[in-house]
C-alpha cells in the first residue's frame, strides 16, 4: 500500500485574503488535476482537505508496482503544478494499512488508517517546495525505475528514530519496466539454446515463427529475452522491443506501435502530423512506391492511434498493412520482434500477433512473446493452430543454480555472504526473489534472509488481487492453515459446495498443488507452490479476520490429531493467534515436553519460554511449573552443547 500526499504551499494564508469564489476558482482545477493524475495510474483519491490531497495506490486492487505508480504520479503532479505556477510539497510512503474501500462509494474514495499514513504526512510537511520526498520502503521498491538523491532524515512525531528519506528526481525507465540485473544469467542455458536454435532455423529457412516464453513474475523472462536479443544482434540480425503497459497505454496496439515507431524513427513526443509524415516516409522507402507507402502508412496510423484523414478500414485491412510493414522490414535483415508482458495486452493485440505469425511469409522474422501463465486463463487457445509456434516455459532455478546466483549477488559483502544458502532457499528458485532478498541483506534493510521485501509482496499481491472472488477467498483461508493445508480445515472455516472446483482452479493457476500423500488420513492435503505466496496471502487478511479462522483450524487439528499427537506446536500457534492463550500454553508445554523427550533440548527451551510469556503475571503456580521445566531443559541443553563440542574436538586430527 502506497500513500501519496500533495499540499499547496502557503495557500492557507493566501486564501484568507481572497474571496471564497476566488479560492474555489483556484482549488477546483487543482483538485481535478491531481485527481486525474492519481486515477490515470490506478490510484484512488482518499480525501480532499482544503488544499491537501491524499491518494492511495494498492487498494482496492494491487497492481504489483503500486509504489512506482505513486511516485510517477507525484512527479507528474510536481511538473504539472510547476507549469501552472503552483508551489507544492509532495510525499509518498509505502507500508501496511487498514483500508475500507467502500467508505464513500459515491465519490470513489476510501478510508485508510495506519502508521504509513502518519509517516507520509510527516514526510510531506518536511519536503522542500517543489519536491517529492519518499520513505525507505518506497525508495527500495522503485529505485530501479526512479532516480533519487538522499534527503535529510525527518523527525516524525511518534517515531523513536528519524525517518530515512529520499528526493525523487525523475524516472529512469519507462512505466511498467524494471531495470535488468547485469549479474551473469545463471541456469537458463537450455532455454537460451532453444531460442538460438529457433533463430537459426528462421534465418536459414526464411520462415517466421512465434515463440512464447511463459513464467510467473520475477522468473527471468525479460532477462532471457535480453540475452537472446544480444545474441541475435551479434549474429547480424536486428532486434526491436515493445512492452505492453499495465496502465496509461495510448492505444490498443501500443506494444506493436513501439516496434513501428522504432522502424519509422517516430518519438512519443512527435506531433501527430509529424509522426504520420515520418511513418509515410519510412513505408515509401521500404516499399519503393509512394502510393503503396502512403496507403499503408494511413492504415498503420489508424492502428497506432495517430489519427489522420480518411475512414477507418476493417481490421483485416489494418492487419494486412502491419503484415506488409513486417515483411518489408524483415526482408532487408533478419528481425526479432519482442512483445513483452502480453498478459497485460488487450485481445485485439493478441489477434494481431497471431495474425502476423500465421500470415507473414518468406522472410526471416521471429516473434518472441513474454507472458505470465495467467494469459492462458483469458486466452486458452493462445498459439493454437499456428503452423510454427513454440511454447517455452521458464521453471524455477535448480537448488544449485539458485545458490550460485545468491552467492554471486552477495559477493563482496562478507558479513552476509554466508547467508547465500538461506537466500537461495527462501527465494525458492525465483531469480527476482533471490535478487531482492540478497539486495535487502547487502544493504542492511532486512534483518534476516527470511524477511519479505515490500517489492516482492507487491508482485505476489497483484496476482492474488486478480483472482476471482471464490478462489481468492479459499486461498486466504488456506494461508491461515499454513504452507501445507487440508481440505477439511478449509471446510471447518467456511463450508463451500464448490470447494473442490475452487481448489482445482487454484491448482490450474499453479498457486497450490495437491500432494499425493496426506499427513491426515482421509483428507486431501495441499501445499502452496511457493512459501512467499502463502505469506502474502496471510498478510492480506486483517488481524480481526484471522482470529476466527485460526480458532477453526485449531479445532480441526485438535479433532483430527487428538491430544498428545504431533500437532502440538501447530495447535499452540493457532490457539495463540486466536487469542486463546490458556489453550496455547497447554499445547506449548506439551510440545516442549515432547521436544525434550526427543533430545531437541534447544527447541524445548524455546517452547517453554514461549509458554512463559503467555502466562498471566498473577498465575504463579503455572509460572513456577514452567520455570522448573525450563531450568531442567536449560541444564540439559548446555550438557548437550558441551558434549557436542567434545565430540568435535575428539574428531579433529
Amino acid at each position: 500500500m502506497s500513500v501519496l500526499f500533495v499540499d499547496l504551499v502557503a495557500f492557507t494564508a493566501q486564501s484568507e485574503r481572497l474571496d471564497p469564489e476566488d479560492v474555489r476558482a483556484i482549488l477546483a482545477p487543482y483538485h481535478e488535476g491531481v485527481r486525474t493524475e492519481i486515477e490515470r495510474r490506478g490510484g484512488i483519491v482518499e480525501k480532499f482537505v482544503g488544499d491537501a490531497v491524499m491518494g492511495i495506490f494498492g487498494a482496492p486492487t494491487a497492481y504489483g508496482d503500486d509504489a512506482e505508480r505513486a511516485v510517477r504520479t507525484a512527479l507528474a503532479v510536481r511538473d504539472w503544478a510547476a507549469d501552472g505556477g503552483l508551489q507544492v510539497r509532495i510525499a509518498v510512503n509505502t507500508g501496511e494499512a487498514i483500508v475500507a474501500v467502500d467508505a464513500s462509494p459515491a465519490h470513489g474514495e476510501a478510508m485508510i488508517a495506519g502508521d504509513v499514513v502518519n509517516t507520509a504526512a510527516r514526510l510531506q510537511a518536511a519536503a522542500p517546495v517543489g519536491a517529492v520526498v519518499v520513505g525507505e520502503h518506497t525508495f527500495s521498491s522503485t529505485r530501479g525505475a526512479i532516480e533519487y538523491r538522499p534527503a535529510p532524515p525527518v523527525i516524525a512525531k511518534g517515531k523513536s528514530l528519524p525517518v530515512s528519506a529520499w528526493v525523487a528526481v525523475e524516472p529512469i525507465a519507462a512505466a511498467g519496466e524494471r531495470q535488468l540485473s547485469r549479474t551473469p544469467m545463471i541456469g537458463r542455458e537450455r532455454e537460451l539454446s532453444v531460442l538460438v536454435g529457433t533463430w537459426e532455423r528462421v534465418v536459414e529457412e526464411r520462415r517466421p515463427r512465434l515463440v512464447t516464453v511463459f513464467g510467473p513474475a520475477g522468473i527471468g523472462k525479460s532477462r532471457l529475452a535480453l540475452e537472446f536479443a544480444e545474441e541475435v544482434v551479434s549474429r547480424g540480425g536486428r532486434a526491436l522491443r515493445g512492452r505492453s503497459m499495465p496502465y496509461g497505454t495510448s492505444s490498443t496496439y501500443s506494444v506493436f506501435a513501439q516496434h513501428v515507431k522504432q522502424i519509422a524513427g517516430v518519438f512519443d513526443s512527435d506531433e501527430p502530423v509529424e509522426a504520420r509524415t515520418k511513418l509515410t516516409a519510412a513505408l515509401v522507402e521500404l516499399l519503393g512506391t509512394e502510393s503503396d507507402g502512403a496507403e499503408h502508412a494511413q492504415n498503420l496510423g489508424m492502428l497506432l492511434g495517430l489519427g489522420g484523414e480518411g475512414e477507418a478500414h476493417d481490421r483485416d485491412t489494418l492487419f494486412f498493412s502491419a503484415r506488409v510493414l513486417v515483411e518489408a522490414f524483415a526482408a532487408r535483415e533478419p528481425t526479432l520482434l519482442v512483445f513483452e508482458d502480453i498478459h497485460w495486452s488487450e485481445s485485439s493485440l493478441l489477434d494481431l500477433l497471431e495474425a502476423l505469425a500465421a500470415r507473414v511469409q518468406g522472410v526471416p522474422v521471429l516473434l518472441l512473446a513474454l507472458a505470465r501463465p495467467e494469459i492462458l486463463t483469458e486466452r486458452p487457445t493462445w498459439g493454437g493452430g499456428l503452423p510454427a509456434y513454440t511454447a517455452l516455459p521458464l521453471e524455477r532455478l535448480s537448488d544449485d543454480h539458485a545458490q550460485e546466483l545468491a552467492s554471486r549477488l552477495l559477493e563482496g559483502h562478507e558479513i552476509v555472504a554466508a547467508q547465500a544458502p538461506t537466500v537461495a532457499q527462501t527465494g525458492e528458485g525465483n531469480p527476482l526473489f533471490i535478487e531482492e532478498l540478497a539486495a535487502s541483506l547487502a544493504e542492511r534493510t532486512t534483518t534476516g534472509a527470511q524477511e519479505l521485501p515490500t517489492s516482492i509482496r507487491e508482485i505476489v499481491a497483484a496476482r492474488l488481487d486478480a483472482l476471482p472472488t471464490g478462489e481468492r477467498s479459499v486461498l486466504l483461508d488456506a494461508a491461515v492453515v499454513g504452507r501445507v493445508f487440508w481440505r477439511g480445515a478449509l471446510t471447518r472455516m467456511q463450508p463451500r459446495d464448490d470447494l473442490q472446483a475452487l481448489l482445482g482452479s487454484l491448482e490450474q493457476r499453479d498457486l497450490v498443488r495437491r500432494e499425493a500423500i496426506s499427513r491426515i488420513q482421509s483428507d486431501q492435503q495441499f501445499a502452496f507452490k511457493h512459501g512467499l505466496i502463502r505469506d502474502v496471502a496471510y498478510q492480506t487478511l486483517p488481524r480481526a479476520a484471522r482470529r476466527d479462522r485460526h480458532a477453526a483450524v485449531a479445532s480441526y487439528l485438535q479433532d483430527r490429531t487428538g491430544a498428545g499427537g504431533q500437532a502440538n506446536e501447530a495447535l499452540a500457534h493457532h490457539w495463540r493467534e486466536a487469542g486463546e492463550h490458556d489453550r496455547a500454553v497447554d499445547c506449548l508445554i506439551a510440545a516442549a515436553d515432547q521436544a525434550g523427550r526427543g533430545w531437541a533440548k534447544e527447541r524445548a527451551v524455546a517452547l517453554y519460554r514461549a509458554a512463559l510469556e503467555l502466562v498471566p503475571s498473577g498465575d504463579e503456580g503455572r509460572q513456577g511449573l514452567i520455570k522448573r521445566r525450563l531450568a531442567v531443559a536449560l541444564q540439559a541443553m548446555y550438557h548437550v552443547v558441551d558434549a557436542e563440542h567434545l565430540r568435535r574436538a575428539d574428531a579433529q586430527p
